[in-house]
């Protein structure tokens, strides 16, 4: 058994030793980004799990060791590692944990010793708790794989979840053969997987080349039907892409008849990096930090300029950029606002209702008071301005019922499905008083 170390802190390290035979056990959030992810770790060297367990017990045992004060995300996130460890048939004392650390001022910061608290008080102290950050808040010696190179891949990998994501949504509420969106998103993934292995898709030209076969393999899928009633997904990060989050929400949309329409994770990757700009601009600091900043932020805008790209070429609709974003959002809040998804939720509505996505579900967990000021706080300014947007919050708490949220959501969908009426009978009048041969 591995030795455990501490450094002079007194926190628990994760050592060289521990990687050879520890498992490390990772939260999910976005099930085909995440396991791209995990694969990328299991090429490092390291064993990995990824969490896909989805069950009122992990609600249970969050309550039992999270503070019932502590956001929504934070409760489940810890939850589920426990849950793991207790009950998933681990040796727990050759498990590690990941959770993800930003060095905000929000939950993405504070999981990791809510975590370690959690820890002591279930008597697992010795269970250690690794973070994946950016900043070098963090450092253990068996955890080393935050390199250029390795965060190279893992821009590549978001960009081809984003990407498979997006496509698969506009074609799974039309599939004339059912499951077959999701049959094409696991050849993808392996296809992707492998490729990884051999060094393979992982450089700018290969990945647009990708890009390219990847639409091209989802176009090709036989789709009939009238188009759907698009409805967007937007609010706290974990909430609004987790289906233990948000109770299976996508699926919950498609059973309704509805096209979900969810942005992707690398306008929230650029938002972060673009923060640490914003920092220096408010608050001061060293010019070489931006710059550095600034030179990442443009390389990941790069490959999302290729990615928009590769789906205007299709039949597929495509995102903005993350600059058409930011743009959009002037006027209602600053730069400065920039805690938990910050101004970036509100210009993910403000996207979706430019691009014709009028009707939106924003989800709204317990604790987390910046989305509910970005989010649920900007709702009744939007609906002044367009008066055809149809936003609905939807709280998530331990004590928030699936029956209530769904209902919610129907009366959404209904009220959607009304204006739509309107808007056609509108369009219809207004057609009728053109002049003989006008279009």
């Amino acid at each position: 058994m591995a030795k455990l170390v501490y450094d002079e802190t007194g926190r628990l390290l994760f050592t060289k030793e521990m990687k050879e035979e520890y498992t490390l056990l990772m939260p999910q959030m976005l099930p085909v980004h995440f396991a791209m992810m995990k694969r990328l770790l299991e090429l490092e060297g390291y064993r990995v799990d990824m969490l896909t367990t989805n069950h009122r017990g992990i609600v249970d045992e969050g309550l039992k060791y999270v503070h019932n004060d502590t956001c929504y995300p934070a409760l489940l996130v810890i939850g589920q590692l426990i849950d793991a460890v207790k009950h998933g048939g681990y040796d727990p004392h050759k498990v590690a944990l990941l959770i993800t650390q930003t060095g905000g001022g929000c939950r993405a910061s504070n999981y990791i010793h809510l975590l370690r608290k959690a820890l002591e008080k279930a008597d697992m102290a010795y269970i250690p708790v690794i973070s994946v950050n950016l900043s070098g808040m963090e450092k253990n010696p068996g955890f080393n794989v935050m390199t250029i190179p390795f965060i190279r891949k893992a821009v590549f990998a978001m960009m081809y979840g984003d990407l498979i994501v997006n496509v698969a949504n506009q074609v799974r509420p039309y599939e004339v053969e059912a499951g077959a969106a999701d049959a094409m998103i696991e050849t993808w993934e392996k296809r992707l997987i492998d490729g990884f292995q051999q060094g393979k898709g992982m450089n700018f030209k290969q990945m647009t080349g990708n890009f390219d076969r990847i639409v091209a393999d989802f176009a090709a899928i036989p789709v009939a039907g009238e188009e759907k009633v698009r409805v967007g997904v937007v609010g706290e990060i974990y909430i609004k892409y987790s289906p233990l989050g948000n109770n299976n929400l996508e699926q919950f949309l498609l059973s309704e008849g509805a096209e979900p329409v969810v942005p992707g994770l690398t306008d929230f990757i650029i938002f972060k990096i673009f923060n640490r700009v914003v920092d220096v601009d408010i608050y001061g600091g060293h010019w070489a930090k931006k710059k550095a900043c600034l030179i990442f932020m443009g390389y990941i805008e790069r490959c999302q300029k290729a990615m928009i790209a590769a789906l205007k070429k299709s039949r597929f609709r495509a995102p903005g950029t993350f600059g058409e974003m930011h743009q959009l959002v002037q006027g209602y809040l600053g730069d400065g606002n920039k805690m938990g998804e910050g101004w970036l939720l509100t210009g993910e509505m403000l996207e979706l209702i430019h691009s014709g996505v009028g009707s939106i579900v924003c989800t709204q967990p317990f604790g987390c008071l910046p989305n509910h000021i970005v989010g649920k706080g900007m709702i009744r300014k939007l609906k002044d301005d367009y008066p055809y947007s149809n936003i609905v919050a939807i709280d998530y708490d331990p004590g928030a019922t699936k029956i209530n949220q769904e209902n919610r959501i129907k009366l959404m969908l209904a009220n959607a499905k009304g204006l739509a009426k309107e808007q056609e009978e509108a369009h219809a009048q207004a057609r009728e008083t053109l002049p003989a041969g006008a279009v």
